[in-house]
């Protein structure tokens, strides 16, 4: 599994604005992210959300990604839309729900697939949310500390 991106939400655009505007929060491009073991990514707005919360981490498919933006005819788009925290290359990410897993040492538990909602169709435009339905990334809790980077 290739790490392409990470990024960081600092603050919710989508999650508890049902039914109001999303917010103006830019998920925020990073070379690394600390996972903290229980607790999420350091910097991320679901750091110490509640205990156990099964989205401490979110996975998504760079190559989902790539056919979401040419079926919708979507250009520079960056995979941060997606509001996911890891982008990642060569991986079935719905295979790792109920899986241990490791990337560069950090462990994870894949706990559930990160259901698309319709806030992807002001994203990316009509037919995203649809599109995207079984195969929205993963939700994962984080079992020890450490540090991801970008691979080379």
């Amino acid at each position: 599994m290739k790490v392409c991106e990470l990024y960081l939400s600092p603050a919710h655009n989508f999650f508890g604005h049902h039914g109001l505007s999303p917010g103006a929060h830019d998920a925020v491009s990073v070379p690394a992210i600390e996972c903290v073991a229980g607790r999420g990514i350091r910097g991320d707005r679901f750091f110490d959300f509640k205990k156990d919360y099964k989205g401490q981490i979110t996975f998504f498919s760079a190559e989902v990604f790539e056919e979401l933006c040419a079926a919708l005819k979507v250009a520079e788009m960056s995979a941060g839309a997606t509001r996911r925290n890891v982008i990642v290359r060569g991986v079935d990410l719905n295979a790792l729900v109920g899986a241990v897993f490791e990337i560069q040492g950090v462990r994870f538990m894949g706990a559930a697939e990160c259901a698309p909602c319709y806030w992807m169709d002001q994203v990316f435009g009509p037919g995203a949310e649809a599109f995207l339905k079984g195969r929205g990334g993963l939700r994962a809790r984080i079992l020890t500390d450490g540090i991801l980077e970008k691979s080379p």
